[in-house]
């Protein structure tokens, strides 16, 4: 496995290990960084100059250690604060940027981590068939020049994008355990990854024996001819453990809501009836105007209540990323608000409800006064027992940056005093990464720690780590050509 990996990245050191950028998952257009991002960069660069010259190293050296993390994130602290924002930070020591124990001490960890919400694209699919032969799809994203997808084809690039790219992102440059392999909307037609595909990617974990290392998804979407009947396939032939679905998306442009009689219900009686009682639900980063009202929450409360026996896993949490975040508003009516008053309003507090992190957490990182307003309305009206981590990757990369921003991340005293907002301690951040989303999934955790103490993933991985070399890039659009162009390739569309 080791030989797949790619050669030395960035020799130079000029990118950073905690990674701000404009990038989406493809399913919102991009947001140009602001005043505040850009200050955090710039400050970050300047102390990865400073700080590995005080160590003696070159900057790579540097930037991929636990010192180059943390002076990362302590920069980022410093552009935060000189921006006037207050609501939260990365809770380390000074120190940390250049004594390795200290850094350590808060960006390494233990945790059992569940990503629930991972993606990659098959670099042969069936979907480049109906593609024009001269179209170069995903060829402008900064990760196709990597040393994998280096030959003669001139779609060799796409490479970068596939199964062996994924399990390096991962499993060997994050501290991942398991992660659920999920969709993005598209046709029947036009998915850039099958579930046939998917399939393929978890045997290739499979035969590292990296059993339960990755869980898929079964796309359904009821307001799209044959979806719903094709549900007893992708569980009988995939063993599926959770359904995906997109509300605001449909072949005509319209969406559904969960508790339409046409569609969301004989969803959600085929859920029951074939035991896969776990929904994931895209709700926030809308794609657009058009069917608007989809993408909000105000469907889910009902739903969870009529079908109490069904876990319902609310994508994104509701999250607008052109929206801050501030304290719970029940007169908003969207973003997280929208998630907050439905699960309010129907008494639903700690039970089938649950909000993910993947894509929010990586825009939260932007902005701590949002993210301390996000994730602490989530633990005082969800609960903290029913947060789940994502982190939409490979879009964004190797998570391993959302993960250690998310260990260091605390709510400040002062908005746990003025909101009434919990502190994050290490419990709760434990139950986040990983431990909570094991009950929607029904993994017994003995089981996992198993299978997981000391497969040939954890070796390989252990083996890795010493001379590891992560590329600190991102994969998905990061403009509006970039995004127009991928709902083109993938069958979408922008609103």
């Amino acid at each position: 496995m080791t030989s797949s990996f790619d050669s030395r990245h960035d020799p130079d050191g000029t990118r950073l290990p905690i990674k701000l950028d404009s990038t989406s998952n493809g399913e919102f257009e991009p947001i140009p960084l602001g005043p505040a991002e850009r200050l955090a960069n710039q400050m970050a660069h300047e102390a990865a100059s400073r700080n590995a010259k005080r160590l003696a190293q070159t900057r790579r050296k540097f930037l991929v250690s636990s010192c180059g993390a943390a002076s990362t994130l302590l920069a980022f602290n410093a552009a935060n604060a000189a921006m006037g924002r207050s609501g939260g930070l990365f809770a380390l020591a000074g120190e940390a940027a250049t004594e390795p124990a200290a850094a350590d001490a808060v960006l390494s960890g233990d945790e059992f981590i569940f990503d629930v919400q991972g993606h990659f694209v098959n670099p042969t699919g069936a979907w480049l068939q109906r593609l024009p032969e001269e179209a170069r799809p995903l060829s402008s994203f900064e990760h196709a020049g990597c040393a994998r997808g280096v030959g003669d084809g001139a779609r060799d690039y796409l490479q970068c994008f596939g199964p062996d790219a994924f399990v390096k992102d991962v499993f060997m440059d994050s501290d991942t355990d398991v992660m659920v392999l999920s969709f993005v909307p598209s046709t029947r037609e036009g998915e850039p990854l099958t579930i046939e595909e998917a399939a393929a990617a978890r045997d290739i974990v499979d035969r590292l024996e990296g059993t339960h290392r990755l869980i898929l998804h079964g796309r359904v979407n009821p307001n799209q001819a044959g979806d719903i009947e094709d549900m007893q396939r992708l569980r009988d032939d995939f063993r599926i453990q959770a359904w995906k679905t997109y509300t605001q998306w449909g072949p005509e442009g319209k969406g559904f809501f969960l508790t339409d009689e046409d569609t969301g219900v004989p969803f959600m009686d085929e859920a029951r009836r074939l035991d896969v009682p776990v929904i994931a639900i895209h709700k926030g980063l809308p794609f657009g105007r058009n069917s608007y009202e989809h993408s909000v929450c105000t469907d889910v409360g009902p739903a969870a209540r009529l079908y109490p026996d069904l876990s319902f896993l609310i994508y994104h949490s509701g999250f607008v990323a052109d929206q801050p975040e501030g304290p719970y508003d029940p007169e908003r009516g969207e973003g997280i608000d929208s998630l907050v008053r439905t699960v309010v309003e129907n008494d639903l507090k700690g039970q089938n409800v649950y909000a993910e992190l993947g894509s929010t957490w990586r825009f939260l990182m932007r902005d701590p006064d949002s993210a301390a307003h996000a994730l602490g309305k989530l633990l005082l009206h969800l609960g903290e027992d029913n947060i789940l981590w994502g982190t939409d990757s490979i879009w964004y990369g190797s998570p391993q940056d959302q993960i250690q921003a998310f260990r260091a991340f605390q709510i400040s005293k002062e908005f746990q005093e003025k909101y009434g907002y919990p502190e994050l301690t290490a419990r709760i951040k434990r139950k986040i990464l990983g431990l909570n989303a094991l009950r929607p999934y029904r993994l017994e955790f003995d089981v996992l720690e198993h299978h997981l103490g000391g497969d040939p993933v954890e070796v390989t991985r252990a083996a890795y780590r010493p001379q590891a070399d992560p590329h600190f890039l991102t994969n998905g659009p990061k403009t509006r050509r970039d995004f127009l162009n991928l709902m083109r390739w993938t069958g979408g569309s922008a609103a």
